[in-house]
């Protein structure tokens, strides 16, 4: 099994079982810090798994709206430390691309997914002038039932941890594309961008987008950003979320278990005809 490197760590636990207490050794999902700096200047740090780094970074200028294209990136490299491989810093050198004045700043509003009123968030959003995804694809709801096995049979870090989401794109006939993990929801989600993007598969108007978890404004955003037509996730959406699917005419389903989901918006692209 070929798991992203760093992305687990191992620790020695106790384990009490039917009245007896044992030592063992216990995997444990990593957790450090990336700060993602642009043409030299730090811009944000998240905390994430490592693994698929330079993945994360584009993915992340991207759907809070630095860059909207491959074309725009001159360089992407890990900034070198004493730590060596152990970096934790992504430089994303951009071509030529004129930031707007507070870009910056309008990418740690938008990126927060609490305490900021909804009407601002939402507003902040059609600034950005994100457009609808397709309206041309279409999926059939039993294929939309079995996507949530398909990802949980392909989490490799969660198999030996237990406490990773998982973000993954599939197509219109359910076949798996990729799938990223980590400790945020969100930079799953990025990881999988950044991934096509790197990958020349952008925009990602001919895919579905699952997510282990909920289904929150952040997530919808960025599944926005990246064209993405269906997000599907295995719990509930927030209403924020609900409110800008609505609005843009994303699909947005939830509670997606064994031959059950419920739709928010959109059930165009994956319900019949009839309703």
């Amino acid at each position: 099994m070929h798991l992203p490197a760093r992305s687990l760590e191992l620790t020695q636990v106790t384990e009490w079982t039917d009245g007896v207490a044992h030592a063992r050794q216990d995997s444990l999902a990593a957790e450090e810090p990336l700060e993602i700096r642009v043409d030299g200047t730090p811009l944000t740090v998240t905390m994430r798994t490592p693994g698929n780094d330079l993945e994360l970074a584009v993915g992340f200028l991207l759907t809070e709206g630095i860059i909207e294209s491959n074309d725009q990136l001159a360089e992407v490299r890990v900034v070198p430390t004493d730590a060596g491989p152990r970096s934790n810093r992504i430089d994303v050198r951009l071509g030529d691309v004129q930031l707007a004045p507070g870009g910056f700043q309008r990418t740690f509003f938008t990126a927060s997914s609490c305490g900021i009123c909804g009407k601002a968030s939402i507003e902040a959003i059609r600034r950005r002038g994100l457009r609808a995804p397709s309206h041309e694809f279409r999926m059939q709801p039993e294929v939309l039932c079995r996507l949530p096995e398909t990802l949980r049979a392909d989490q490799q870090v969660f198999d030996r941890t237990g406490g990773l989401h998982a973000a993954a794109l599939f197509d219109a006939h359910g076949k798996l594309i990729a799938l990223r993990e980590d400790i945020g929801r969100h930079n799953a989600v990025d990881k999988l961008v950044g991934w096509a993007l790197l990958e020349g598969r952008f925009p990602l108007n001919d895919s579905v987008l699952l997510v282990s978890g909920r289904g929150g404004f952040e997530i919808i955003q960025k599944a926005l950003a990246a064209g993405v037509p269906v997000v599907a996730s295995l719990s509930a959406p927030s209403s924020l979320a609900v409110k800008l699917a609505r609005e843009l005419g994303l699909t947005l389903v939830g509670f997606l278990r064994g031959d059950r989901f419920v739709v928010y918006s959109g059930g165009f692209r994956c319900l019949p005809k009839e309703f």
